[in-house]
């Protein structure tokens, strides 16, 4: 880590000033996430290039003090550069000057190792040579683990967007216990990552034998000849134990590295994982809070096993032909279409697709089954919105009325508020911000985006001929 201090204009050249006794200002800081610029490289060459690989953290303020702001520093500049081969990282720090005005001045240093702990090097030529002295630390860390087989067609992966750089036969899908030494040391050198690019990840307990690391490997040829194992991106997996003989897969991070993001490197980890699941016969793979991101991602894979999937077929076609009979937007009642307990459970049993995960798709599979389209929308539509309100109202939603408001406390004001029915909304008593948007506004609004999601993922996803 460099620290360089810019020179300040020569005071000899400067005419003299009458000296002025006054207070100075108040330090207001500076966020970090206005003056730090991080950089993911691969060779000593891109170090300082400007158009190197930028990389946008979820938030660096959460790093720096309470306020999330640095202090003390007039005119600073903080550049890190991270390499993507050994993972070690180094911040070149410029600043015109220092002083406490009030608020200190922060430990730039302390700070920077609450993120990158040991893999930030201090001097930049140290930090250069690394590129020369662990250019085969991936393949080192993963020599160990156990090397899965994947799905190939004509040369390249299976996913659903078809956009897949590497042709299959340079991929390698690594799977490391964590409790062992290898799987521990590779996984703090990943940890700085984790922390800036998944949001409100923690590191796992590389000490515990039930997490599972799934590397995900591109074998590239340098200009030497030589094969070089580079590491795209991984994923953390918790083995749980499911009464009576049987585990429960749950995905708790995921991470494709920036530059090789929007791929297909995301989809084939996943289809990876998921084979897994069938294979080992778990009870169902499951995922931990997952992002918009890659429940879309998640819920392509899937589709594309549902689509393949023979016994589920005649549940799809019994509920469009059922939407088919029409005018579901004129009943008051309108049914909620879910696919049958026995089409849950099978599908739970033989492609470890949860329930939660299953009805989500159950939705996609319908729309796709919907010729044309634009004749049977409008009843379609009524169904998302049922299943909507329902999820976030409840199964009484249509003859109560449950309202939030905020209540005054001392404990914590972001957790004080009183849930409650209304059976007359007109005379209940309470009156709402008109600047508020209605409920039923905000349902719409999540049934627009949930259709818009549902049309994404159709476009990706091929379905078989019915």
């Amino acid at each position: 880590m460099g620290q360089k201090k810019n020179p300040s204009a020569d005071p000899v050249s400067e005419p003299k000033k009458r000296r002025r006794v006054g207070f100075s200002d108040v330090d207001e800081g500076v966020e970090a996430n206005q003056c730090i610029e991080i950089y993911l490289v691969s060779s000593k060459e891109e170090v300082g290039v400007s158009d190197s690989f930028s990389i946008d953290p979820v938030d660096l303020n959460s790093f720096f003090d309470e306020d999330g702001k640095i202090y003390g520093y007039q005119g600073l500049k903080i550049t890190i550069w991270i390499s993507s081969i050994s993972f070690h990282a180094f911040a070149d720090i410029t600043f015109q000057s220092t002083s406490d005005r009030g608020k200190g001045i922060t430990d730039l240093k302390s700070a920077l190792q609450r993120i990158f702990a040991e893999t930030l090097v201090e001097n930049k030529d140290d930090f250069l040579q690394i590129f020369s002295t662990e250019k085969d630390f991936t393949r080192s860390a993963v020599s160990s683990g156990e090397i899965l087989q994947h799905k190939v067609s004509n040369g390249h992966v299976t996913h659903c967007n078809n956009n897949l750089k590497a042709a299959a036969s340079d991929l390698e899908v690594v799977r490391m216990v964590v409790g062992n030494m290898e799987a521990g040391h590779l996984y703090s050198r990943l940890i700085p990552l984790v922390l800036l690019l998944v949001d409100g990840s923690n590191p796992i307990d590389v000490t515990d034998p039930r997490w599972e690391l799934y590397i995900l490997i591109w074998k590239k040829m340098d200009q030497q000849g030589d094969i070089q194992h580079r590491l795209l991106g991984f994923t953390a997996i918790y083995r749980f134990y499911h009464y009576p003989d049987s585990t429960r897969m749950r995905l708790s991070q995921i991470l494709i590295l920036p530059p090789y993001q929007h791929k297909g490197y995301g989809s084939f980890l996943t289809e990876v994982l998921s084979n897994v699941a069938v294979a080992e016969n778990v009870h169902d793979f499951t995922v931990e809070e997952p992002l918009d991101s890659f429940q879309h991602v998640r819920t392509c894979v899937d589709i594309q096993h549902l689509l393949a999937f023979e016994p589920i077929q005649h549940a799809i076609n019994s509920a469009v032909s059922h939407l088919k009979q029409g005018k579901l937007s004129k009943k008051i009642l309108a049914p909620r279409f879910v696919p049958p307990a026995s089409t849950v459970a099978e599908v739970r049993k033989v492609l470890k697709i949860n329930k939660k995960q299953f009805l989500q798709c159950w939705e996609v599979l319908i729309y796709l089954r919907l010729d044309p389209v634009d004749k049977y929308m409008e009843d379609y539509t009524t169904i998302i919105s049922n299943r909507v309100r329902e999820d976030i109202l409840g199964k009484d939603s249509g003859s109560t009325d449950k309202r939030i408001m905020d209540v005054p406390s001392s404990y914590d004001p972001e957790m004080s508020f009183v849930m409650f029915k209304s059976q007359n909304v007109e005379t209940s008593g309470v009156q709402m911000d008109e600047n508020q948007p209605s409920q039923e506004e905000q349902l719409k609004q999540l049934v627009d985006e949930r259709i818009k999601e549902i049309k994404l993922i159709a476009q990706k996803v091929s379905p078989l001929p019915v």
